[in-house]
């Protein structure tokens, strides 16, 4: 929050010894684990916490946030530390809560399509226990995050042009706040009109308005019938209008990806494909037998209309999840293609009908400013990411790439869009609030950060 202040070195020493003498050995100060435990992705300084602690409940949790806000210490929950915008730094010091042994299943009720789970399971972990019963969770940011750090970026993926975001299938939440009471937004009904929605305030809080210690999730249905395949184009607007055209004519479309032609080159050298080094999307589609194999072969004839082709189908599980994982791992292939430089991954999202426009307006942009910059996007829903290669060493380079940053955001502002459609705003994204939001809406926003941390001491120095 603006204004916070450093605590003294009183307070901070004064907290680390009562938090060790409830949690022993997990509680730490060693500098090796503090600085883990910070910003440790793209360009942003790494800015440790004063101790790291690892509560195995909620009850825990709610002692280290009444001992750190007795004091006035900052508290920041730490998930996996696979978001990039400094989330999980420490700018004012304080206590990073790691929640990795909060890793319990606690529930499935598989005949209403739900679940219940503790903050530190993460997403690959929770789909192998859910692997009998026949259903699965969707949301898939790439990295294999917590669902507790998923909840508070708001966090999407490849899936989401068919199910949703975080903010879609978060049916509740148990959150400790500031204060050290315990939260609890809803029940397991699929709907309800008792009161304001605080699931949806707490999803996407980044941290700032508490901790989530319990998840109830909605679930879905393994499909019957998985088609995916891959489509190259000529053009990145050409996949960008096949893409639009696809989602407006309704075809029910479960994943649709770009990848432009130096990612794709990016992904042929670290995850050892033979794909065409020019644009291509790759797309799924989940349903039956015969549903799937109408929705490709319609999929194709749109594409055909965009001069894309030939379409080249995964028939295979193991050849699907081989051409997944390397979507997955985009941001590790595009590190490859400039070693020694330093990736800063950034996205914006704008309104579907304005992607050829913005995504091409980029490329022309990355073009003349002379950097190397891949670009990958969930473009069924108008999101896309560039991860730009910077040379740390060279100053002109550095100043160049903030420039294109806020040219970026500048265009997809433009274009009726926002800073961020997945990765949140953290530290790196802060100062662009202001041109996306009115003063009344950032005075709510602070409002209600006031209202549920006074003091703020929960993860102060992210997203106001």
């Amino acid at each position: 929050m603006n204004g916070f202040e450093r605590p003294s070195a009183a307070a901070v020493a004064a907290v680390t010894r009562e938090l060790a003498d409830a949690l022993g050995d997990r509680c730490s100060a060693n500098e090796t684990v503090r600085r883990q435990h910070a910003h440790t992705l793209t360009w942003g300084e790494n800015q440790p916490p004063d101790c790291v602690v690892v509560p195995r409940d909620a009850r825990e949790v709610v002692r280290v946030v009444q001992l750190c806000a007795a004091r006035r210490v900052p508290v920041i929950p730490y998930g996996t530390g696979t978001s990039l915008e400094g989330h999980v730094n420490a700018p004012f010091g304080g206590v990073c809560v790691d929640t990795s042994l909060m890793n319990r299943l606690v529930a499935v009720h598989a005949e209403d399509l739900d679940c219940v789970v503790e903050p530190g399971v993460t997403r690959k972990a929770l789909n192998e226990q859910l692997r009998d019963t026949g259903l699965f969770f969707p949301i898939d940011p790439g990295a294999d995050a917590s669902l507790g750090g998923m909840v508070s970026t708001r966090a999407s993926g490849t899936n989401a042009v068919r199910y949703g975001t975080m903010k879609d299938n978060v049916l509740a939440l148990e959150v400790v706040t500031a204060s050290g009471e315990i939260v609890r937004t809803g029940r397991r009904a699929k709907k309800s009109s008792a009161g304001y929605d605080l699931a949806r305030l707490f999803v996407g809080a980044e941290g700032t308005l508490g901790i989530v210690t319990q998840i109830t999730l909605r679930l879905h249905g393994v499909p019957e019938a998985i088609s995916a395949g891959v489509c190259p184009f000529p053009t990145v607007r050409a996949a960008c209008d096949a893409t639009i055209a696809t989602i407006q004519s309704g075809l029910p479309v479960a994943r649709i990806e770009l990848l432009d032609a130096l990612q794709v080159k990016a992904a042929n050298l670290y995850s050892k494909l033979g794909l065409p080094e020019t644009p291509l999307l790759l797309v799924e589609f989940h349903g039956t037998d015969a549903g799937v194999r109408e929705q490709a072969g319609r999929f194709g004839e749109i594409a055909a209309d965009f001069s894309g082709g030939p379409f080249e189908w995964a028939t295979k599980p193991e050849d699907r999840a081989r051409l997944w994982q390397a979507r997955h791992d985009s941001y590790w292939a595009a590190v490859g293609l400039r070693p020694g430089a330093k990736a800063v991954a950034t996205d914006i999202c704008v309104p579907i009908s304005r992607l050829a426009d913005c995504v091409g307006e980029t490329q022309r942009d990355i073009a003349a400013t002379g950097l190397v910059a891949p670009i990958v996007g969930h473009v069924g829903d108008g999101n896309f990411h560039v991860s730009i290669l910077v040379d740390m060493d060279d100053a002109a380079e550095v100043a160049r790439t903030e420039k294109f940053l806020e040219r970026l955001v500048a265009r997809g502002l433009a274009m009726e869009g926002t800073c961020t459609g997945e990765h949140g705003i953290g530290q790196l994204k802060r100062k662009y609030m202001a041109s996306e939001h009115s003063p009344a809406t950032l005075a709510a926003m602070r409002a209600i950060k006031q209202a549920l941390d006074p003091l703020g001491v929960m993860n102060p120095g992210k997203i106001l």
